[in-house]
């Protein structure tokens, strides 16, 4: 069952959601999964998804290995009811001096770029890096929803939507309230 849309905006015929709910959930082409840079799914929202979309999500990201920050990689879906699980390698917050924001922006990037590559309609993804990574929440739902709004532009590939969905209201509020003032 998927979340509750708390805003929509439409640009270039590409819709941006904003999502209280369950990224595994979501009824989509790919997720993107908040990932550390050695694909080891044991916490957060990276272990949700393996715990819903069994081992085979972290089987294939072993053979993978490890993932530069701000890069991203896909493995299959497992049991998951979508198509791909595409690991995104976002920043750990250190002192907001360390490249972090450019990071985060690659790693959003990345992700949308793969999701098009691989022929994805539609992809959910969380609040990267802002969970057991430490980033601010509120400059990560800025960041997020200012990087797909440029990626959009100009953008003609397949992605005709794409959900920000978090499972925490506090970070879903924020991200709508972004959504809501970008231009």
């Amino acid at each position: 069952m998927a979340g509750s849309t708390l805003l929509m905006r439409e640009w270039n015929n590409i819709r941006v959601e904003v999502v209280h709910g369950d990224l595994t959930e979501e009824d989509v082409d790919a997720i993107v999964n908040a990932a550390n840079a050695n694909l080891d799914h044991g916490g957060g929202v990276a272990r949700a998804i393996v715990q819903k979309g069994g081992a085979s999500i972290q089987q294939e990201s072993r053979r993978i290995g490890t993932v530069k920050t701000g890069q991203a990689v896909h493995t299959g879906a497992g049991e998951l009811p979508i198509k791909y699980v595409i690991h995104a390698i976002g920043p750990i917050w250190t002192d907001g001096d360390s490249g972090e924001e450019e990071l985060l922006a690659s790693a959003i990037r990345s992700s949308l770029a793969l999701a098009s590559e691989l022929g994805c309609e539609s992809i959910a993804m969380p609040a990267i890096s802002s969970g057991i990574f430490g980033f601010p929440k509120a400059l990560a739902a800025e960041i997020i929803i200012r990087t797909i709004r440029i990626f959009i532009d100009g953008y003609s590939g397949p992605l005709r939507r794409i959900r920000c969905t978090n499972i925490d209201e506090e970070t879903a509020q924020l991200f709508r309230g972004v959504l809501e003032k970008t231009e």
